[in-house]
């Protein structure tokens, strides 16, 4: 392989694109890319560096040439080198190439399964119930609100200040019932000089999530297209549509491309409490389809939940959703404080785990 292919990387302030070209006439036939991330976990204080590995691809006509490895082990060294404690990656259980190149020939461990649930807004509920109420948060209630709430999840973004305040995202809501009151916001501001939330009244039942737009995500990826790593990544199909495509029963013309409009709003960091959670995820789904029609070139609903998350119960069953198997890969590339943390890491499960829509 090292004779026929050049390995070479792209470095930008927080991450790299490795791409894969022929010796012989510079043709793109393979990408991938990295970025590093503090991460909490359900290990109480630990936090770490994890070093994600994206986008993995690879030219149909030319797999099994060993391009995929030499492009993830290029991608590891990159991350060891910028202080990763672990890398990590994910491809969809049906996936055997990946899963066998991952698991026999890189070394990686599974610690975690997700379901990926797809719905057409073209198939979806609309109608949202009279007796729910859906309130949009502020941006300083939803980081606030967030804070309080992630320490639960297993394993959860540092910074979901930068998600919310990211231009792709488009807003955090809370769905309740009408016939009981939400949170009384208060800001206390003696930790830190930073808001708190003070509940006095709170809902019996109530569900919390965020929205991003890929579909603007597309646009910013089309306006890097003289890039080498985004060329390639527009010749090819995206990790949405690899994964999403084939589930809802498209059919896609061999040879098609992000070329053609496609995109979804994400829900993520979805946080529920009480026992009539089942109506109130039923109203967060017609809710973004609703939003979803206003939005240009939106074709789906998407989100994805672990398989302990207290919420993957009560999605809907509607025949129109589909789902999708996702597998989340660790090892370990670098040492961390504690060990007894560290061993732990590598030998227990992560069921209930926040997605980062900026990696989906």
């Amino acid at each position: 392989m090292e004779n026929r292919v050049l390995i070479r990387e792209f470095n930008e302030a927080r991450d790299v694109e490795v791409v894969a070209e022929l010796r012989e006439n510079g043709e793109l036939v393979g990408v991938v890319r990295g970025c590093i991330k503090s991460v909490g976990t359900k290990f109480e204080g630990q936090i770490v560096k994890l070093g994600c590995i994206l986008g993995l691809r690879v030219s149909p006509r030319h797999r099994r040439m060993g391009i995929g490895f030499h492009l993830v082990k290029s991608v590891e060294e990159w991350l060891m080198r910028n202080g990763a404690h672990y890398t990590f990656l994910a491809t969809e259980k049906n996936n055997v190439a990946s899963t066998n190149l991952f698991t026999s020939r890189c070394n990686y461990m599974n610690f975690s399964s997700l379901f990926i649930f797809v719905q057409p807004v073209s198939l979806s509920l609309k109608v949202l119930s009279q007796d729910i109420k859906i309130e949009k948060l502020q941006i300083d209630q939803a980081i606030s609100l967030y804070n309080n709430k992630l320490r639960s999840k297993d394993l959860f973004p540092t910074d979901i200040h930068s998600i919310l305040k990211e231009k792709l995202s488009l807003g955090t809501w809370v769905s309740y019932f009408k016939e009981e009151a939400w949170f009384d916001f208060e800001n206390n501001k003696e930790n830190n000089n930073e808001g708190t939330i003070i509940a006095k009244t709170s809902p019996s039942s109530w569900v919390m999530f965020s929205i991003w737009n890929s579909c603007e995500a597309y646009k910013i990826h089309k306006s890097k297209s003289h890039h080498p790593f985004f060329k390639f990544l527009h010749a090819t199909l995206s990790h949405a549509k690899v994964k999403i495509v084939p589930c809802i029963g498209v059919r896609m013309p061999i040879g098609s491309s992000l070329g053609n409009p496609f995109g979804f709003l994400f829900l993520y960091g979805l946080y529920g409490e009480g026992e009539r959670l089942g109506e109130l995820m039923k109203s967060v789904l017609s809710f973004a389809s609703r939003l979803a029609e206003n939005v240009k070139h939106c074709k789906m609903i998407i989100t994805e939940l672990g398989v302990s998350d207290p919420l993957i119960q009560h999605v809907p069953r509607e025949s129109s959703i589909s789902c999708i198997q996702d597998l989340w890969y660790l090892k370990k590339v670098n040492c961390v404080a504690d060990d007894n943390k560290e061993e732990r890491m590598m030998m227990e499960q992560f069921g209930n785990v926040f997605v980062d829509p900026r990696e989906f």
